[in-house]
């Protein structure tokens, strides 16, 4: 008569298998966490790319937003800033709209954005009777939100908005919350330097716009 002995596993043996089991679930979470964050990523971009231009096919309004970014620290415009005065001030001479409002507050240094615009456009033959400054707002929902009582205190009720071609879906889904007619135009680059800073300022406003369609757009209200 034979007897069959059991095999129990050795200690070092379970600890193995215990530690390959771990390391199975560790890859798993980080694979789905990887997928989960290219999703998001993916929402974003596709948000961007169908992104509004506007609700408008006006090709005349009562005035021109050109949205901020802020100055140099020696408080003088940068490329682009220069690029979206420039561009705003081709529209108006173009008969677009008779005035313009220039938004953005002293968000990233001492600067004021918009008065620091202001003196581009009056160097650029605006006269100043048509320059209306927005100088408190910190980002794009603010450049929109506080535009939009500025044109609701003169009885204006339509814009064109003018920025970077990279800045321009992240505010049109900003602005389509708006109850104003509107239509984005974009600000072409005018240096190589600027043009550099599109590149990098593609990727910067998608992980905006990701912001925003998961968190700002929910919590960051337009209080009129």
């Amino acid at each position: 008569m034979s007897i069959t002995r059991t095999t129990r596993p050795s200690p070092g043996s379970r600890a193995r298998s215990a530690s390959k089991r771990s390391l199975r679930l560790r890859t798993k979470l980080l694979l789905a966490s990887i997928a989960a964050i290219f999703s998001l990523f993916i929402w974003a971009y596709i948000a961007r790319h169908f992104a509004p231009h506007g609700n408008t096919a006006a090709t005349h309004f009562d005035v021109i937003i050109v949205l901020g970014m802020p100055a140099d620290d020696d408080g003088n415009p940068t490329p682009t800033q220069l690029s979206r005065v420039t561009e705003a001030v081709h529209e108006y001479e173009r008969g677009v709209a008779p005035r313009l409002i220039l938004t953005g507050g002293a968000a990233h240094n001492n600067y004021v954005e918009a008065k620091v615009m202001a003196k581009v456009a009056e160097a650029q033959g605006i006269p100043a009777s048509a320059i209306f400054l927005e100088p408190n707002a910190k980002d794009t929902l603010q450049n929109a939100c506080y535009s939009l009582r500025l044109m609701k205190e003169h009885d204006w009720h339509s814009a064109e908005v003018i920025s970077s071609p990279s800045h321009l879906p992240r505010a049109g889904l900003i602005f389509d919350r708006l109850p104003i007619e509107w239509r984005t135009h974009p600000a072409p680059p005018q240096s190589s330097d600027a043009s550099n800073f599109e590149s990098v300022a593609g990727s910067i406003e998608l992980l905006k716009t990701l912001r925003f369609l998961l968190y700002a757009r929910w919590t960051e209200s337009c209080e009129l």
